[in-house]
């Protein structure tokens, strides 16, 4: 009777033990998009915010940073803006559209890696973002100038979970 009253309690705390550690796990994964890619030596956000000040429209630095994301295309998630936390946004595109992001994970923090650079942005690029983002009719119109954008091409994401 002891030994079978033993062995129901391991089996308990194994079961248990089992449990808890899934659920530990779980908590710790990020989601993967893309070119698989690992959170290691991810430069901090304001690193590459002081690199956008001195590269120059055709300049191109290859990076992996962690950001957080402000805004997602919500037409399908075919690009995102992340916070540079100096007031600036960076616009990400991902490379060959190979890849889409969920389009509700504005607020949560991703790791990307590719190229940043700079380039001027048409009128009519800028308004087909903005009404992708879905900015009214008269905030489309408003747009009137070419802008110089901070961007991005992401061959890899991890979202931060």
């Amino acid at each position: 009777m002891k030994n079978v009253l033993f062995v129901c309690v391991c089996l308990f705390m194994f079961i248990s033990s089992k449990q808890k550690l899934g659920a530990q796990t779980d908590e710790t994964v990020n989601k993967s998009f893309g070119k698989e890619i690992i959170s290691d030596d991810a430069v901090n956000v304001s690193t590459l915010a002081s690199k956008y000040k001195i590269i120059q429209v055709g300049d191109t630095i290859t990076t992996k940073v962690m950001a957080k994301v402000n805004s997602v295309c919500q037409a399908k998630g075919c690009w995102m803006r992340l916070d540079l936390e100096d007031g600036n946004e960076v616009m990400v595109k991902f490379k060959d559209y190979a890849f889409f992001m969920p389009k509700d994970i504005a607020g949560n923090y991703v790791i990307i890696n590719g190229s940043a650079f700079v380039e001027e942005v048409s009128v009519e690029e800028q308004r087909h973002y903005a009404e992708d983002a879905g900015k009214s009719a008269e905030e489309i119109a408003s747009i009137t100038v070419p802008k110089r954008t901070l961007s991005f091409e992401a061959d890899g994401v991890l979202l931060v979970q």
